[in-house]
C-alpha cells in the first residue's frame, strides 16, 4: 500500500505533565494527574472506536507524545499497545517511541518499557546547565539528564534521543557549543535541536513583552545553530533533517512520516490525524476530551481539506527539510503524477543558481546555504 495514503504511524497524546515550562504552548496541562486513569480509558475507547481508520496495513511507528508520557505506569502503557495491536495492528519490529522526562522514572521503568517493545526514548533534557535549566522551569538539573542517559543505556533501550534548546536571551556562541559538547559526552544515539519560539500566550511570552527577557536577533541564534553543525558532525552524527542528527541506522521512522508528509493516526486531546488529504484534530481540555469518549460523540475539535496544489507545495517543503532525501523527484512523480521540474522548473533553477539547493537528475537538496533560509525557500512552492 502507498505510505501517503494508508496511515501506518500513530501518534498518542499524553498531555500531563508535572509543572507547565515557561516556553511550552503545547495541549499539555499541570496538576491534573488524577485525571490519568480516566484519561487511558478515554484514549483505549478512542482507539477501538477508530479501527476502520488504519487500513489493512500494519503500523509501523507508534509515538506517545506529549506532556510526559513517563507519567504513566506501566499499566497503562501496556494497556494502550494492546488496544493498538488488537485495533490496528503493529508490526513485530515497529518502531515505538516514548517522551521522557529526566527525574520520571527509574532503571525499573525503562525495562518495563523495553519489555513491552519500546525501542526509542526522546528525553526532554533541553540544557545541561543548571542555571538554564532553572530559568526555563525544568524539573531536573543537569546530573539527573546525564544519569538519565545512562539509566536508558543500562535498561537495554535501543535509541536515546536528546532535545536541546537554543536561542536562549542569556546564552552565547561559546556558552551553547560547550553545553552541545557536554550533551554528546553522554553518547546519545539522536539529538534534535530547537531554536528557542516565543509562543504567544506563555509566560515567556509575558516575560519579553514586559523587557524582563531580551530575546536574540535572528543572526545570533543563526550563529548558534551553524556552530552546532561541526560538532555534531565531529561526534559522527548524520545530518539528516534540518534540525536533527542521528547515527546510522537511528533516525526517527515515525518523524520521517511527518517530513514526507504521509498518511497518520493521531489519538488523544488534541491530537492531529492526516489521511487522504485530510487534517483534523480532536478537542484539546482533557476533561472535554474525557466527557465526549464516554458519550461516544464526535471527537473533531476541527479540520481541513488540503487543495491539491495544497498537498503538492506541503509535500515539496516538508521534503526539503531531509538533507539527503530531499525532493524525490521518481517519488513526487509517482504520489502526485506531476513532476517537480515540470512544476517548479524555474524556481528550481534559480535556487540552484543562488547556491541554496542542489538540483540533480533524481532529487532537489538543500545546502548549507540554503539550510539558513529554509523558510523563505519553502514559500516558493506553496500556492
Amino acid at each position: 500500500m502507498r505510505p501517503w495514503s494508508t496511515p501506518r504511524a500513530a501518534y498518542l497524546h499524553i498531555p500531563f505533565c508535572r509543572t507547565k515550562c515557561l516556553y511550552c504552548d503545547f495541549n499539555t496541562y499541570a496538576g491534573k494527574d488524577r485525571l490519568i486513569g480516566e484519561y487511558v480509558a478515554a484514549l483505549i475507547s478512542e482507539i477501538e472506536r477508530r479501527a476502520g481508520e488504519a487500513g489493512k496495513e500494519p503500523l509501523q511507528t507508534v509515538y506517545f507524545g506529549g506532556g510526559t508520557p513517563s507519567l504513566l505506569p506501566l499499566t497503562a502503557v501496556r494497556r494502550l499497545l494492546i488496544a493498538l495491536a488488537r485495533a490496528c495492528d503493529v508490526a513485530p519490529d515497529a518502531e515505538i517511541t516514548l517522551e521522557v522526562n529526566p527525574g520520571t522514572f527509574g532503571r525499573h521503568y525503562l525495562e518495563g518499557l523495553r519489555a513491552l517493545g519500546v525501542s526509542r526514548l526522546s528525553l526532554g533534557v533541553q540544557s545541561l546547565d543548571d542555571e538554564t535549566l532553572r530559568r526555563l522551569a525544568r524539573t531536573h538539573d543537569a546530573a539527573g539528564a546525564i544519569a538519565a542517559v545512562g539509566l536508558a543505556r543500562d535498561a537495554g533501550i535501543r535509541s536515546i534521543n536528546l532535545d536541546l534548546i537554543y536561542g536562549l536571551p542569556w546564552q552565547t556562541v561559546t556558552d551553547w557549543r560547550e553545553h552541545l559538547r557536554r550533551a554528546l559526552e553522554t553518547g546519545p544515539d539522536h539529538v534534535s535541536l530547537y531554536a528557542l519560539m516565543i509562543e504567544e500566550g506563555t509566560p515567556l511570552s509575558t516575560l519579553v513583552a514586559r523587557g524582563r527577557w531580551s530575546v536574540p536577533d535572528d543572526d545570533a541564534v543563526a550563529d548558534m545553530y551553524e556552530a552546532a553543525l561541526p560538532v555534531l558532525e565531529g561526534a559522527g552524527l548524520l545530518h539528516y533533517e534540518v534540525s536533527n542528527w542521528a547515527r546510522p541506522g537511528h533516525a526517527s521512522q515515525h518523524n520521517l512520516t511527518y517530513w514526507r508528509n504521509e498518511a497518520y493516526l493521531g489519538f488523544g486531546a488534541g491530537a492531529h490525524s492526516y489521511v487522504g488529504g485530510r487534517r483534523f484534530w480532536n478537542v484539546k481540555p482533557i476533561e472535554g476530551y474525557i466527557r465526549r469518549v464516554a458519550r461516544r460523540a464526535d471527537l473533531v475539535g476541527g479540520e481541513e481539506l488540503l487543495a491539491p496544489d495544497a498537498q503538492l507545495g506541503e509535500t515539496a517543503v516538508l521534503a526539503l527539510r531531509l538533507r539527503q532525501e530531499g525532493i524525490d523527484f521518481r517519488r513526487f512523480a509517482e504520489r502526485f503524477g506531476v513532476h517537480p521540474l515540470g512544476r517548479w522548473g524555474p524556481a528550481l533553477e534559480e535556487l540552484a543558481g543562488s547556491g541554496l539547493l542542489t538540483v540533480g537528475g533524481e532529487r532537489a537538496t538543500l545546502t548549507d546555504a540554503g539550510l539558513l533560509v529554509s523558510n523563505e525557500i519553502g514559500t516558493r512552492f506553496l500556492p
